[in-house]
Formats: C-alpha cells, sequence, structure tokens
C-alpha cells in the first residue's frame, strides 16, 4: 500500500493523507534541518494597527500589532503531484517546530488571540502570521507635552538560540516597513508616523552571538484636545490679568479683580491636575509653564497691593520726597514718554490744580485780613463800640471762627495736595511695573515657545 493512503472514511481526505505523510516520523523538538551546521533563517515583519494606551507614569506602552515570521522547515517538503496538486496546508503550531522568537520589553501578557495554525508550502516554507497585544516597556519623554513625539523599541530576539542557529531577517525591505500603515487605525489620540527597522548581532560574553532586529515605532501625540482645554483657559486667564492695569491705582476694584483672577487660576490648576502626566523623572514643561502662570499672577497682585497702599489717602501721609519727585516724576516719566503730568494727576483725582488752590486760599486770607481792619477802622471813627458778649467782642469771636476755618481748609488742601502727588507718583509707577511685567511676560511666551 503507498504511504500516506489512508483506508475507511479517509480513503479520499487528499489533505488526510498529506497530514500524515508530514506527521509520520516528525520530531517537532528538533531544529528542522539536514546539516546541523546550517543556520535557520527566520524572516519576521511586523505592522502596527493600533497604540491602545500609553502609561506615562509606568512607562508601558500597549500597542496592536500584526507580526508575521515565516522560516523553512526542511522536513515538511512534499511533491504536490502525489497529493492532488496542493502546495499549502495549514496545520496545528503545536505539531511543528517553532523558532522562540520573543519580545525583550515585554512586561505584561496582553490579550492576544489564539491563533493555532499555520500554514506550510509544499517546499517547507512555514508561514506563522497572527496578531499580538503587545505591553512593553518604554522611556517616555513627556517634557513637551502635549507636543510630544515617542520612540519605542520593539526587540526581536530568539531567547536561547545563537546567531549559528537561529538568525533573523525582515521579510521587506526597512523602507517598505518605514512608510506603511496601511493598517494602521488612525482615529486615536497618537498618530504614526513611521516604523524603523535594524538588524543587530550582539554577544553577552564575547563567545555566543545573538540576532536580533529591532523596530522603533515612533509616534506622535495629536495636541488639540490639549491645547483647547489646558493652554487656551490660562492664556485667558493671562490676558485678562493684563487687561486687569487698566483699571484706576486707585481703585479698590483691581485688587478685588487679581484676587478673583488668582482663585479661578488656582481652581484651573486643581481641575487639570489629573490631565498632566506624571512620572518620577520629569516634569512636562507645559506643568512649568502654569507654576511660572500663577507665580506672575502673584506678583500683578503683590504689584496692585503696593501701588493702591501708596496712592491711598491718609490725613497722617508725609510728603513725597524730593529724590522720589526727581526720579519717578522727572526721570521715569521721560523715560516712558508720559506727557502734561500735572494735568493728568488733576484728572485722576478729580480736583484743580494745587498751586492755584492755594493762590486762592492766600486770596482768600487777604481778603479776610481787609476786612477785619475795614471793621475795626469803622469803629474807630463812629467812636462808638460793637456789643461784646462777656467782655469779649463778638467781632472778635466771628475772627476766631474763621480763622478757625481757614486753618483746617488750609490743611485739608495740603492734605488733598499731598494725596495728588502720591497719586502721581504711583501712576508712575504703576506704568513703569506694568510695562516690565508685559516685558516679562513677552520674553517668558518666547522662551516657552522655542523650548
Amino acid at each position: 500500500k503507498k504511504l500516506g493512503s489512508p483506508t475507511g472514511r479517509f480513503a479520499n481526505a487528499t489533505l488526510v493523507r498529506l497530514a500524515e505523510y508530514l506527521s509520520a516520523g516528525y520530531k517537532r523538538g528538533v531544529r528542522p534541518v539536514r546539516d546541523w551546521r546550517q543556520s535557520t533563517i527566520v524572516a519576521i515583519d511586523l505592522m502596527v494597527y493600533s497604540i491602545l494606551n500609553v502609561d506615562e507614569k509606568n512607562q508601558v506602552l500597549t500597542t496592536y500589532v500584526w507580526y508575521r515570521q515565516q522560516w523553512v522547515d526542511e522536513f515538511l517538503v512534499w511533491n504536490p503531484e502525489d497529493f492532488d496538486d496542493v502546495k499549502q496546508v495549514s496545520i496545528p503550531t503545536a505539531n511543528i517546530w517553532v523558532p522562540d522568537i520573543l519580545i525583550n520589553e515585554f512586561v505584561d501578557v496582553g490579550k492576544s488571540p489564539d491563533i493555532p495554525y499555520v500554514y506550510v508550502g509544499n517546499k517547507g516554507l512555514v508561514r506563522n502570521y497572527k496578531p499580538i497585544q503587545v505591553v512593553t516597556a518604554c522611556s517616555l519623554n513627556i517634557y513637551n507635552f502635549p507636543f510630544d513625539v515617542q520612540n519605542c523599541s520593539l526587540t526581536f530576539q530568539s531567547w536561547l538560540h545563537t546567531i549559528n542557529d537561529i538568525n533573523i531577517s525582515l521579510m521587506r525591505t526597512p523602507e517598505e516597513v518605514r512608510v506603511d500603515k496601511s493598517v494602521f487605525m488612525n482615529q486615536g489620540e497618537w498618530e504614526l508616523l513611521h516604523i524603523l527597522s535594524k538588524y543587530k548581532s550582539f554577544s553577552i560574553d564575547e563567545n555566543d552571538h545573538y540576532a536580533e532586529m529591532k523596530f522603533h515605532v515612533v509616534i506622535r501625540r495629536r495636541p488639540l484636545f490639549y491645547t483647547v482645554n489646558l493652554l487656551l483657559p490660562s492664556i485667558f486667564l493671562m490676558v485678562m490679568d493684563i487687561v486687569g492695569f487698566f483699571l484706576p491705582p486707585d481703585s479698590g476694584e483691581r485688587v478685588s479683580f487679581k484676587i478673583t483672577l488668582l482663585l479661578g487660576y488656582s481652581v484651573f490648576l486643581i481641575i487639570v491636575s489629573d490631565t498632566l502626566p506624571a512620572t518620577a523623572i520629569g516634569t512636562p514643561l507645559i506643568g512649568v509653564y502654569f507654576v511660572v502662570c500663577m507665580a506672575l499672577l502673584v506678583i500683578s497682585l503683590t504689584e496692585t497691593v503696593l501701588i493702591v497702599r501708596l496712592v491711598h489717602k491718609q490725613d497722617l501721609q508725609p510728603r513725597v520726597p524730593e529724590w522720589v519727585k526727581y526720579l519717578v516724576l522727572e526721570r521715569a516719566t521721560a523715560f516712558l514718554c508720559i506727557r502734561n503730568k500735572q494735568k493728568l494727576c488733576n484728572i485722576l483725582s478729580g480736583g484743580s490744580d494745587p498751586q492755584h488752590f492755594m493762590e486762592n486760599n492766600a486770596s482768600m486770607i487777604r481778603c479776610s485780613h481787609r476786612g477785619c481792619e475795614g471793621i475795626k477802622n469803622v469803629e474807630r471813627g463812629l467812636g462808638m463800640t460793637l456789643p461784646t458778649r462777656d467782655g469779649i467782642p463778638v467781632l472778635d469771636n466771628i475772627l476766631l471762627e474763621i480763622s478757625s476755618i481757614r486753618q483746617f481748609l488750609d490743611r485739608r488742601d495740603e492734605c488733598r495736595a499731598i494725596a495728588r502727588e502720591w497719586l502721581q507718583v504711583g501712576y508712575v509707577l504703576d506704568v513703569l511695573l506694568f510695562r516690565v511685567y508685559l516685558v516679562a511676560m513677552l520674553a517668558y511666551s518666547i522662551t516657552l515657545g522655542a523650548l
């Protein structure tokens, strides 16, 4: 009876005859070569199907890939003419020899489907194609989050066999592997840029050499979601902080406005704290950006408090020192191109010119003195005495009251003049600090954009 010709119900089953022919005397624990000095070349290929998860905290990348490998089994060869021109057949993977090629970066077993069959050609070419959920360790650099590009490697090598037994090669050219995105799902957070492949032979103890094929999966994060939800609200709050400088420096509303902004930014940081990636090896640049923005808001509030305290009107407030007048009202106004500072001071204070005010008071005082002297001359010319009360002439009481009122008005006008001077100093300092604040924020924005 011919070898490979079953009897009974499988008498006319070509595939059954072929399976029995291939399994007869096959040793799946032995490397399938006739000459032991010849190495088995395993050609592999990799296509990324999806990026499932990127865990920045644990430095783990989870991908779903289509993995293909093929090799020549010299013991699985047949003549197609003997088996109804069957040139390939699928047989169980457990029945044949399979190379022990693993991924070095494996850190966990993924939920990969079990594919129990391989295709075998009549010339001994074995094709083992299967999808794999790969959970690998990856050194993730989150410094440029959310504009980051990650480069994670998948290294395939035989865990036991040296290069004399198992060698690795690519099924396709490196350029075809690099640009192939035909099966990638392009709807998630991450975008596949390219896949780089590199062959390497290495030795651990300088005696046995191993072959490895390393695939570099380069992916880029889509930043639109984070730009809308993280960057834009922060930019809007900082713009409102700049707008708050246009409130009058002697207005208490500016302090309340900036305190409200600071509280709003604090709540915003609490909300986005869960969105920012957290690692033990570094902080993303956007986290530094938020901290510096918070510091700028605190500095702006401090500047506002100092200016409001400077221009606050108090009766016991001393006069502006001469060196302050020279540096602030003369040099600083010329440097900041502030014109008509006296007129500006009058507009801010809502009053008249202090010098003009003092001249009016002086004329009133002179008028009151001339009036008093005239009344006394009239009294002497008429030879009569005006009525008195308790020995004190009524006119003396009136003059005393008028003198007290005049002194009160003089003190009030002097306090107002001092307050107007401090208001003018505060306004000039406010303009100076505002421009310094703008320059610092502009320099910070340019530096951040460059980084």
